[in-house]
């Protein structure tokens, strides 16, 4: 569990963003004295659960690249959804 100030916590709220979304617990402290202890809504994913979210990606991939090459550059569509 990492330890931060009230402070920090009001200062740099993506900071504690990014502890609680790596899966940490976060304990805000005041003047020494615990305040909170903020933990994530969802648990960070287990190693095997990266693996399947990457083989799933990689299959999307594939299908994606199986299609034929559009002859629309994709500067043309840029241009074209500017307008």
């Amino acid at each position: 569990m990492k330890t931060i100030t009230l402070r920090t916590l009001v200062r740099e709220p993506r900071k504690v963003k990014g502890m609680t979304r790596a899966g940490n617990s976060v304990q805000v402290t005041d003047k020494g004295q615990p305040l909170w202890i903020i933990q994530p809504a969802i648990p960070a994913m287990t190693e095997h659960d990266e693996k399947l979210r990457r083989h799933e990606v990689e299959e999307e991939l594939a299908v994606v690249l199986r299609e034929p090459r559009s002859r629309i550059s994709a500067s043309e569509i840029i241009l074209a959804s500017r307008r």
